[in-house]
């Protein structure tokens, strides 16, 4: 029978199904993975124990409503999507239940992380073998389900090869029995052994269909391992026993250089013989994903050409084999790289190879073709027919992958959008080049798919890939496991059509911005589908700051992808309605607009650029008709009233240490009331500087005389912390610099901007820009105190105005400590100073902390940088209704990193994070600048130390 969604989440109840939810952004959130297809379900649900599991299977059985499991929700090839019930395992059933060191075996819940698996053997001297590229995030579940296997799998196999037994329940209508089920695939495999010998397990990577091999007597009939890799169509998985390996901690990372992708690939034969396949890694990398990592950061130094291998080797033989490696390579260079940052940098490039490749040609990369695998001998030809058949259809793609087994992945400039719009040929020439690209794989004796399994993207396409018999194997085997065909339907057997609910291709209605959007041709649907859904934001652990209410809540709705999938719903319109949708402003409500994404994502989504569009569409866009809350217009214009309120600063700081007073005005402009409400400053840094100078100027030094620096006094170092501005000024005159402050008003308009107020902070912008202009035109440096004022400067001025003074003060305004380094003005010595750092979230991801650590380490401090975001970002942690999720966003990395120095110096140039250390920690936290002038010489600086107020 089929049943509304109400009725299904009623019946999941009854039958004790807890977590179940069947809203429009449940739904939205959980509609697409990492892949092309977008399949609306009726209800998620989140399963809080495997009794849970089992009545999900009830309620299919009894209803006819199919089940979909879902890990983390990166399968490529749309594995993880359904019409019917999605099951989430990784929010509670994400335990290490056991680790056994002797047996070196771990017991495990489908849902936990593989990096939390790594961190639980890891004491023990131990790992999980595979590690995909999203190991930070991707579940054990989800890598059974594909027989997922990542760089290491050449050295430590697939998963296949490293689970041990499989507790699963398979679909309504099986046989009764575990046993049962093992008799009759046994008897299948059995009536045709000659054939299943002879066509399956022909090279590691064939991991379309089903693997019957693991089936073969010889192979001990393991169960387990036949059932992974079949994406949840045969059975649901309830836990598993996976077997560890020895973690070598001598490791090398040999990288050799070649002409192009082609020429690496036709050197791995020699290299895996030369070996004798020891070798734990070996993976292919081309220039261009290079080239754009080289534009998000620094990139080690790598030998010549435009393809390289990156091959780990392990153990006590490491040295001895990176020097047979090497002999055997035949590249145009080599490098030896030890443990250690830099091998670190090169493997994440190689992690974040799907996402930066998505963006990495003049039109957007989809996946679909993802993870085609040949024998590795055949991989040199193959890649050299595929580059042709590219070109054969029009397209471009960027290849890379796992070439020790012959598995390449690659990403496809299919024309679903062409400027701007949907291109109606696009699904036809999906098809056209998927249907002749696995014609000519199967002349290679090649498999659709090396790791990450068929789904909806090449499971039509195994006819051509397999013979009438194994299909038929296949059909039977699904019958057997999953006879009402309710286990993730449309994969592998009765397969969906490849060209349907592809969400790449559907429509994106035009929204007339008030951002630029300048990355994305001006267009917000091409914006927030930047995110293809790879889920680097919803890693558990980060040593980046992206996402930090993700980090907080556990929820995929505080996730970037899920607020990405969100506004992408939003813009297409269907299942929610524009962004005055409550799914939007629910979805948005925990974002710190902390901006961590616009560097950590690797397909480079911004997502605090899109809450401030998604607010003013819902505020003051065509068709708005809600009104902003009054925070919006106490908070997001606190630069105003700070400037009203300067003349009588004193009087407004006393009034506030008044309790019914503070509790008023916090009530009043919607701040929790166990906030503390900033000080003005009794004398503004332009009033304080501007007096100083005034008298200099009638003592006849020449005051208006061409400086060597300008400081432009932001909003919030001018009324609330000139400290800071002092103290940079402090330090430059100490260098023997002249140093002046801009005496115009010059306000970013960020807390404009982060409420979606995007008109007024366009003219304020302009005005600012206007002004700043002709000061950095001068060439005398302009310095900028407040990072997240800077910041605003360098990225949203750009968005706003197409001014070309905009782009003049975008790329000219430096922070603290790149004039510092620019100048090289002389350091303190800050040796035996223990610095813990906490970089302002904008800092990090516009500006770059580079520049800021070095600088402290060539001081001599010992530097603890901690990762993250504070928690307060602006007037997000302030406002009613996030106090608690600031807190724990605090908690996550920062106040920890607090409590475990207790002796150190905590140093954080922006407001924000300043005001939360104050307020949770108790800590004057200083800016560098305050820092590096506490440390100069006595008498140093003091005409700018006397004018602090």
């Amino acid at each position: 029978m089929s049943l509304t969604s109400p009725d299904l989440v009623a019946e999941l109840r009854r039958r004790g199904v807890s977590d179940v939810d069947d809203s429009p952004l449940a739904r939205a959130l959980y509609s697409t993975d990492a892949s092309l297809y977008r399949v609306v379900p009726q209800v998620v649900v989140r399963p809080r124990h495997t009794d849970e599991l089992h009545a999900v299977l009830e309620v299919s059985g009894s209803t006819g409503v199919p089940v979909t499991m879902r890990g983390a929700g990166t399968s490529i090839a749309g594995n993880a999507v359904g019409p019917g019930i999605v099951v989430d395992t990784r929010r509670h059933l994400h335990r290490v239940l056991a680790i056994d060191p002797e047996a070196r075996t771990a017991v495990v819940e489908p849902g936990v992380v593989h990096a939390d698996l790594q961190r639980a053997a890891a004491p023990h001297g131990l790992r999980f073998g595979p590690d995909p590229s999203t190991h930070p995030r991707c579940t054990i579940g989800g890598m059974i389900g594909n027989n997922a296997c990542g760089s290491r799998a050449l050295g430590y196999g697939r998963t296949a090869d490293n689970v041990q037994a499989l507790d699963v329940a398979f679909g309504p209508g099986a046989p009764g029995s575990r046993q049962e089920v093992e008799q009759q695939l046994a008897a299948l495999v059995d009536d045709h052994l000659a054939h299943v010998r002879t066509s399956f397990g022909r090279f590691t990577r064939q991991v379309s269909g089903y693997s019957l091999e693991h089936l073969l007597p010889e192979q001990g009939r393991h169960l387990g391992r036949f059932l992974t890799g079949s994406e949840g169509t045969l059975g649901v998985v309830l836990g598993a026993t996976v077997r560890l390996v020895t973690d070598e901690p001598d490791r090398r990372l040999v990288v050799l250089g070649y002409p192009g992708m082609a020429e690496a690939a036709d050197a791995v034969p020699a290299l895996l013989a030369a070996t004798d396949r020891r070798m734990v890694a070996c993976e292919g990398l081309g220039s261009r994903i290079v080239d754009l990592a080289r534009t998000k950061g620094v990139v080690p130094e790598l030998p010549p050409g435009d393809g390289w291998l990156f091959v780990e080797v392990a153990g006590a033989e490491a040295a001895g084999l990176a020097q047979t490696v090497i002999a055997a390579s035949g590249a145009l260079g080599h490098r030896v790289v030890l443990p250690g940052a830099e091998a670190e940098a090169l493997w994440r490039i190689r992690e974040d190879g799907a996402g930066l490749a998505a963006r990495s040609l003049a039109h957007p990369a989809y996946s679909g073709w993802e993870d085609a695998a040949v024998p590795p001998e055949k991989l040199g030809s193959w890649l050299r027919d595929f580059d042709a058949l590219l070109r054969a259809h029009g397209l471009d793609g960027v290849p890379y992958g796992h070439f020790g087994d012959g598995c390449v992945h690659v990403r496809i400039d299919f024309p679903f959008q062409r400027g701007g719009a949907a291109d109606p040929g696009g699904p036809a020439a999906f098809r056209a080049f998927l249907e002749e690209a696995a014609r000519t794989l199967a002349g290679h004796g090649g498999s659709l798919s090396g790791e990450h399994g068929d789904g909806r993207a090449r499971s039509e396409l195994l006819p051509l890939m397999y013979d009438e018999t194994s299909l038929a194997l296949f059909a039977a085997a699904k019958q057997i496991c999953d006879p009402r065909n309710l286990l993730n339907p449309g994969n592998i057997v009765e397969p969906a059509p490849l060209d349907a609910d592809l969400r790449a291709a559907r429509p994106r209605p035009g929204v007339r911005t008030a951002l630029r959007l300048v990355h994305d041709g001006g267009s917000l649907g091409d914006a927030v589908h930047r995110c293809t859904g790879v889920g680097k934001c919803v890693a558990p652990r980060t040593t980046g700051v992206m996402c930090p209410s993700y980090l907080a809540t556990n929820d995929e709705k505080d996730s970037t992808r899920g607020r990405a999938r969100v506004l992408q719903e939003a813009v297409d319109g269907e299942l929610l309605h524009g962004f005055g949708d409550p799914a939007v402003a629910e979805a948005l409500d925990l974002c710190l607009a902390c901006k961590g994404c616009a560097s950590d994502c690797p397909t480079g989504v911004d997502m605090a650029t899109y809450k401030a569009e998604a607010l003013y569409q819902r505020y003051d866009g065509e068709g708005a008709r809600e009104r902003r809350p009054r925070s919006h217009y106490l908070l997001g214009r606190l630069p105003t009233w700070a400037r009203l309120a300067a003349p009588a600063a004193p009087l407004a700081n006393r009034a506030m240490r008044l309790g019914p007073v503070a509790r008023l005005a916090k009530a009043t402009a919607g701040i929790d009331q166990r906030r503390s409400i900033p000080v003005f400053a009794r004398r503004t840094l332009r009033r304080a500087v501007g007096a100083r100078a005034a008298t200099r100027a009638s003592g006849g030094a020449a005051g208006a005389e061409q400086p060597d620096v300008w400081v432009w006094a932001d909003s919030f170092t001018d009324h609330f912390m000139p400290d800071s501005g002092h103290a940079a000024i402090a330090v430059l005159e100490a260098a023997g610099l002249r140093v002046r402050v801009i005496g115009e008003d010059a306000c970013c308009g960020l807390t404009w901007i982060t409420t979606g107020q995007l008109d007024q902070a366009r003219a304020i912008m302009e005005r600012t820009v206007a002004t700043l202009a002709p000061y950095v035109a001068s060439g005398v440096p302009v310095v900028g105190i407040e990072p997240s004022c800077l910041a605003t400067l360098r990225s949203d001025a750009v968005e706003l105005s197409a001014a070309p003074e905009a782009a003049v003060v975008a790329e000219g305004v430096l922070s603290f400590a790149e004039l510092l380094d620019r100048l090289e003005v002389p350091l303190p010595d800050l040796t035996g100073v223990q610095v813990v750092a906490q970089p302002h979230c904008h800092h990090h991801a516009i500006i770059g902390w580079r520049t800021d650590r070095a600088l402290l380490e060539r001081a001599g401090a010992e530097v603890v940088q901690v990762a993250g975001c504070c928690g307060l970002a602006g007037n997000f942690g302030v406002e009613q209704g996030h106090y608690e999720v600031s807190v724990a966003v605090a908690e996550t990395h920062l106040l920890p990193a607090v409590r475990s120095h207790p002796d150190a110096v905590v140093l954080a140039d922006g407001m924000s994070c300043k005001v939360q250390l104050d307020d949770l920690a108790g800590v004057r936290a200083l800016h560098l600048a305050e820092l590096l002038a506490s440390r100069l010489p006595a008498g140093a600086g003091t005409s700018a130390a006397g004018a602090r107020s």
